[in-house]
């Protein structure tokens, strides 16, 4: 599963809203992760019980999508921006075109060997039953180098159904563990000096593209609602947002946070590990929100995509 990748598990990340995922220390970023993994379990069981064809990414991709679209009801935000429309447009192409692929290539290697290879001694030998074999060999049991072949192709469809099945729940269970145990988990404890650097000079090059085109940020500052009001009280803050015009504040705080010299995330406090994780957050949800802006080049989107999954997948 380790070797086969995480691509899925952060496209799934990247579907779910940006405000759960800050506050996932709280009731509700914990609501969100069971309500998914309960929704998932209770679809699976019932297809299950009935003898349904059922698939477990289908049902977690429309727990995600539904959590999405309540979140938006309930916020009053936009339901378009909750679904993030171009993740959602991106898995839903792969789901479809999967099995398309799989059907060509399938049905040509079966068209070749019916053609090729259909009637010819080596395909009477490898289609006999035990009997029909013991009757003409001796012996039950296959060619050794045909049980390999077997053996061989049975451990790649195992290996590369679970490297692409699991992915799937790396990124809720890493959800889980950064709600329950953060401590631990909220960061990349086994992160090098040499990614922290990485992640810093990602962060100073975000900041040098926000001061060339100051344009850019002020145009989503307009088209973003305002925060709600802080409480004056003196009450802990509970909930989490992100906007826009915190930008430059956030960017500078992850570079007092992580200076130059830095080779671990030890020497930071839990909760400076919790409030470094909000920070990268939102600043990827800023680049990824600039990305979508008119009038951005080509060239300017791909850099602020690779900029907001570089901040996701290090964090």
């Amino acid at each position: 599963m380790l070797l086969g990748g995480l691509s899925v598990a952060y496209a799934i990340v990247h579907m779910l809203p940006t405000d759960l995922l800050l506050n996932m220390g709280s009731t509700h970023g914990l609501a969100m992760v069971f309500s998914m993994l309960l929704a998932a379990i209770i679809w699976n069981l019932g297809t299950w019980f009935f003898g349904l064809p059922a698939s477990s990414s289908h049902t977690l991709i429309g727990a995600i999508i539904g959590i999405g679209l309540t979140n938006a009801l309930l916020t009053g935000s936009s339901v378009m921006d909750a679904l993030n429309l171009r993740e959602v447009t991106k898995i839903f192409s792969s789901l479809i075109v999967s099995p398309i692929v799989g059907l060509v290539i399938a049905g040509g290697l079966i068209f070749l060997l019916r053609r090729f290879w259909s009637g010819t001694k080596k395909r009477d030998r490898i289609h006999r039953i035990p009997e029909d074999r013991k009757k003409k060999k001796g012996k039950r049991k296959p060619p050794f180098w045909t049980r390999i072949a077997l053996i061989v192709s049975a451990a790649g469809v195992a290996f590369s159904h679970g490297a692409n099945d699991g992915q799937k729940g790396i990124g809720l269970v890493m959800l889980v563990l950064v709600g329950i145990a953060p401590a631990g988990f909220v960061v990349n404890m086994n992160a090098s000096g040499y990614e922290i650097t990485r992640t810093r000079d990602a962060v100073t090059n975000f900041e040098h593209y926000l001061q060339q085109h100051p344009e850019l940020p002020q145009k989503l500052i307009t088209m973003e609602p305002p925060l709600p009001a802080t409480s004056t009280d003196g009450t802990q803050v509970t909930e989490f947002h992100c906007h826009p015009a915190n930008t430059f504040d956030a960017i500078a705080r992850v570079k007092t946070m992580l200076p130059g010299n830095m080779e671990s995330y030890e020497p930071l406090s839990v909760s400076q590990r919790s409030q470094l994780r909000r920070i990268m957050l939102c600043i990827s949800d800023t680049s990824a929100k600039l990305a979508k802006l008119p009038g951005v080049s080509k060239e300017d989107q791909n850099l602020l995509k690779k900029t907001a999954q570089r901040y996701v997948k290090h964090h």
